[in-house]
């Protein structure tokens, strides 16, 4: 018997309807940039946490716990006052970019508990503490913290002590597409008595006031327990409540008097509920009890212990008796959700990893967002709004003016990262992939549309500059996601997805080649690519004093890329012939840029270092002189990730292919020793293409897998821990630039402070590194042993230093002996009170010594492959259990 749940996610692929409402609000629409209206780009400041209250957004919307239909014109979250605090709690509070001794952090406590992948079941956990928020005391104490000392966090106010806090689980269940029940639990955690007001707020998003023909928007109440919503897009909706309660109604419109000290366009402004709760202004609401925001209202005194249950519906259609089967539709869809997850995890045999897993999954469905931003639209102003500064016209992202982004898409962090990043998406999607393997191929298919990719090819990198150069990532993430599709639908494969992404992907690829290799020698200068704060120089701007910069990992990501391509194209050829023809392209390809990489027969520094036996990238100086920048980095080890190996089986099926690949290896000496190759008798020949050879594989490993170097106990470091005790030093005229090993966050501003990959341990590049490893293993099998760590003495195959590395990265979210979680560090409140040990982060990267989570603290994106890592662990579980891990234990 099928699932219920698989049977509406085959519902959404064909109609679509099961995916129309979901978690789809920003947890942060204030502070970016496509709320920004300033002449010099200081998104940050033009609109503030204070002011969010007040001011109508133009191109989304905010909440706690919310959702909203896939356009968010229809918005639910929850708000709540503990009767002290200044301001209703109606949005997550954080620090702005500025504000923070590490940039841009929320503070606040809340978890993504699960969610099945069409969203018919929900449920999340905001922590709110009984004292006054410590607003103030959190932006004072950080803004004087400098960036070599820890962030002040909202547990080290003490606000939580003792669990002075309430607990809102927030609860979804779907009864139909357009249905919505709604469960609002609230626990009071602490020794003392507290008062709690929970208001759950309906609103829409202002799209009247921008100055276009707009039908009527409305919310009205039809009693006291129930609102009619009447949206000219969105339709009729039917809001009600479990019981009588003061129903307050406001605008969704600007406060002007408050923010600007201008008069007011309507009379009930967004914050009208805010100043009634808090302040006791009885007309800053609605008399008549309509508009285009509103809350029900309820209050509760609740002792030690107790807890109180809020129960809601939203739905398209009226109901006489709204919550006669609301328990049953919520019992059934927790129960498809479990049975969905059981069956998805039935080869994880550990309870402990099916937690982490499932936590890791539901992450990844909660940070789905609305993401709405018309380029055109925000540069030239709206009809019915003050005109923008003529600046911004060749500000920020003004050459992006063909971009008209309106999707449901993955973000990394809905609150530090609400907005899409194009390489973060593509690791989101081999996640995504195990739960929807259709919204995961969607997410692919629209950054590669006409109104995302520039028409020069150029993928959009993120909202503060489009214009950025990230790792291409694409289509290696096009052949995960089709594998993992393939192999759910038992060896079908979507064709018609993959030749639709590649022919975007040509583009893209041409883009590269005709801008990142200024030379034409096939050796690329990406600039940013990911790698913030990694080197001494921002490679995004020019250099410092002139000279151009040669990089290891642009050259390597292209080599990778080339790879990428010439796989896709065989599975492409192998129904429909013609795609040899491009698998021929990409080999050549590769082997030019494998030669180059390995300086064969070209002139000037190679990228290898033969004094260090390691990659670096090389400056050219104005002055005519080159230099290799001795950075132990990730930039060394990225050339591990080009690697493919071509089986007999397929060259068989491939006859042109194959007639190509014997003549270059006949015909062209000096590309052909760049193809390794082993007989298998009866077989034929396997081919290994990588811009590694054997013997520089061996060197480039036997340096990572140290210990003193970049092998932790967590994973692979981004930066080598020999730079602890011998920092990199650059002088150039009189100047000294120097990058040394820094495990937890940085201490430079180079881009912005908040990021760190001089030290910790990152996902993404993590599991590049497993996925190169197992892909030369198919190659070299058990005859390539390899010390791990190195000096150990102990020897092991490829496959299984793969799987080591990925037991260390594991276990950074696995209970040690003692109990203690390793993302937690040092934490006293997250490693020893019981309300809070089980409930699992997944942050930005992670300390390079101790795993202890860092960045930002609900990045469910790339750092959700743990869920990839753990069912691949669990599928090879000899190997698994073999591999060497000894998870420290910690003070």
């Amino acid at each position: 018997m099928a699932l219920q749940e698989v049977k509406r996610l085959k519902d959404c692929k064909e109609n679509n309807p099961w995916k129309i409402w979901g978690p789809y609000l920003t947890e942060r629409q204030w502070g970016t940039v496509r709320e920004d209206y300033s002449s010099n780009s200081s998104a940050w400041d033009f609109i503030t946490h204070d002011m969010a209250r007040s001011k109508a957004y133009r191109w989304g919307e905010e909440g706690i716990a919310g959702i909203s239909d896939h356009k968010s014109l229809v918005c639910f979250a929850v708000a709540l006052w503990n009767g002290k605090d200044p301001i209703l709690k109606e949005r997550l509070f954080g620090l702005a970019g500025p504000e923070g001794n590490h940039g841009e952090d929320v503070k606040e406590i809340y978890y993504y508990l699960d969610s099945s992948p069409t969203h018919s079941y929900m449920k999340m956990l905001y922590r709110y503490p009984q004292a006054e928020f410590p607003y103030a005391a959190l932006k004072n104490v950080n803004r004087h913290r400098s960036k070599k000392e820890m962030e002040y966090e909202i547990y080290d106010t003490g606000v939580f002590n003792k669990n002075r806090f309430f607990d809102v689980h927030t609860e979804y269940a779907k009864a139909d597409p357009h249905d919505i029940l709604i469960k609002i639990t609230v626990k009071n955690q602490g020794p003392d008595t507290s008062e709690l007001t929970v208001l759950p707020t309906l609103w829409l998003r202002n799209i009247w006031s921008l100055g276009y023909e707009c039908g009527v928007s409305r919310m009205k109440a039809n009693s006291a327990q129930s609102i009619h919503v009447e949206h000219h897009l969105a339709g009729d909706y039917y809001f009600y409540t479990d019981r009588k309660t003061d129903l307050l109604f406001c605008n969704n419109e600007t406060n002007y008097k408050r923010l600007f000290g201008v008069q007011n366009k309507c009379k009930y402004c967004k914050d009208g509920i805010n100043d009634y709760i808090v302040s006791g202004q009885k007309k800053a609401v609605n008399p008549e009890k309509e508009g285009t925001k509103a809350s029900a209202t309820y209050k509760f005194k609740l002792k030690p212990g107790q807890e109180e249950v809020v129960c809601l519906r939203l739905s398209s259609k009226p109901h006489e008796e709204p919550f006669a089967d609301f328990d049953q539709i919520f019992e059934e869809r927790v129960k498809e959700t479990d049975e969905f997850y059981e069956d998805l995890q039935k080869d994880i045999y550990d309870d402990e990893l099916k937690m982490i897993q499932r936590q890791a999954f539901a992450g990844m469905m909660w940070s789905k967002q609305y993401y709405y931003f018309n380029i055109q639209q925000w540069l030239n102003g709206d009809p019915g709004q003050m005109k923008p500064p003529r600046e911004r016209l060749k500000g920020r992202n003004a050459n992006w003016s063909h971009l008209n982004n309106s999707n449901i898409i993955s973000m990394p962090d809905k609150w530090e990262y609400p907005w899409y990043a194009s390489w973060d998406l593509a690791f989101h999607c081999i996640p995504l992939a195990h739960l929807d393997p259709d919204f995961a191929k969607r997410q692919l298919t629209i950054l590669l549309r006409e109104y995302y990719l520039h028409p020069n090819g150029q993928i959009p990198a993120y909202e503060w500059n489009f214009n950025d150069v990230n790792p291409p990532v694409h289509a290696w993430a096009t052949w995960r996601v089709y594998e993992i599709d393939k192999e759910k639908n038992k060896g079908k494969g979507d064709i018609d997805f993959l030749e639709r992404v590649f022919h975007k992907l040509l583009m893209n690829f041409t883009w590269w080649v005709n801008q990142k290799d200024t030379t034409g020698n096939n050796i690329f200068e990406g600039g940013f690519l990911g790698l913030d704060n990694i080197g001494v120089f921002d490679r995004s701007h020019g250099l410092p004093h002139g000279g151009k910069m040669e990089q290891a990992d642009a050259t390597s990501w292209m080599g990778m890329y080339c790879l990428n391509m010439l796989r896709i194209s065989c599975e492409l050829a192998l129904e429909r012939p013609s795609y040899q023809d491009a698998a021929s392209k990409f080999f050549e390809h590769f082997l030019f840029i494998a030669g180059a990489m390995n300086n064969i027969g070209g002139e000037g520094i190679s990228l290898w270092d033969e004094d260090e036996e390691f990659y670096f990238d090389v400056l050219h100086l104005p002055n005519g002189k080159s230099m290799p920048l001795k950075i132990h980095s990730m930039v060394g080890l990225i050339p591990l990730y080009a690697v493919q190996t071509i089986n007999p089986e397929m060259l068989e099926k491939l006859p042109d292919f194959k007639r190509r690949l014997e003549w270059v290896i006949e015909n062209r000496p000096d590309l052909s020793r760049l193809i390794s190759s082993w007989y298998e008798h009866g077989k034929g020949e396997t081919r290994l293409l990588s811009l590694v050879n054997e013997t520089r594989l061996r060197k480039v490993l036997t340096r990572m897998l140290d210990e003193d170097e970049f092998l932790s106990d967590f994973g692979i470091r981004a930066l080598s821990k020999y730079h602890k005790k011998h920092p990199y030093q650059f002088h150039i005229n009189g100047e000294v630039l120097s990058v040394s090993y820094l495990p937890s966050e940085s201490d430079s501003t180079l881009f912005g402070g908040n990021s760190n990959w001089r030290g910790p341990v990152w996902f993404p590049v993590n599991f590049m590194i497993i996925e190169a490893l197992k892909e030369y293993y198919r190659f070299y099998g058990n005859d390539f042993l390899i010390e791990f760590p190195t000096g150990s003495g102990k020897k092991l195959n490829l496959e299984e230093v793969a799987f080591a590395i990925s037991r260390r990265l594991i276990n950074i979210f696995c209970k040690d002996a003692k109990g203690k979680r390793p993302v937690f560090g040092g934490n006293a409140l997250m490693q020893t009170n019981p309300l809070f040990n089980d409930h699992v982060l997944f942050y930005e990267y992670f300390h390079g010594d101790i795993g202890a989570g860092i960045g930002a603290s609900h990045q469910t994106g790339w750092t959700g492959l743990v869920a990839d890592l753990i069912s691949d662990c669990c599928n090879n579980r000899e190997v698994w259990e073999d591999a060497p891990s000894e998870q420290i234990e910690l003070e």
